[in-house]
């Protein structure tokens, strides 16, 4: 059985910018054609919820709005070797459930053992469902880079019509 990789996109679209991780999650879905063993998950902010996805997961990348020095729009790609402690040090608005679901997967020894952060650094968290121009590009970025890792682990992408 190939290994099962789980692309998991986080955040509130209702903050503007902080739903930078769904967006992804949903222009990867309408561009591209994932293989069977590569799940794509618009993880909102569900928390604990997401616990199950984990199970058999060998790969995790996560796609967040993420709290950085960095300029707004930055695009910051990072593999987690202790995750529960980096999502404990970096604040978003639904760091908590991310935090809690990866400690949780911890102590339950289901953490996948590859997991990789591909972190926007938001512009904007008002209220409202369109994110700022200079995240509406990182967002770009951060799909092609998704795909680009995918290919880097073997897994052919292929594009959708639309």
């Amino acid at each position: 059985m190939a290994d099962k990789i789980l692309v998991l996109g986080v955040g509130n679209v209702l903050l503007s910018d902080e739903g930078a991780g769904v967006r992804a999650v949903e222009q990867l879905q309408r561009r591209y054609a994932f293989p069977p063993q590569v799940e794509l998950i618009d993880g909102g902010t569900m928390g604990l919820d997401l616990l199950g996805y984990l199970d058999d997961t060998s790969h995790l990348l996560i796609i967040d709005a993420i709290v950085s020095r960095k300029p707004p729009g930055s695009v910051v790609i990072e593999k987690l070797f202790d995750p529960p402690a980096y999502f404990r040090q970096k604040i978003s608005p639904h760091q908590i459930g991310l935090s809690e679901l990866l400690a949780v997967a911890s102590m339950q020894d289901c953490l996948p053992p590859a997991i990789t952060l591909f972190g926007i650094v938001p512009l904007d968290l008002s209220t409202g469902m369109e994110m700022s121009p200079v995240v509406t590009t990182a967002v770009e970025q951060v799909v092609l880079a998704v795909v680009k890792e995918l290919w880097l682990m073997g897994i052919e992408v292929g594009s959708t019509s639309s």
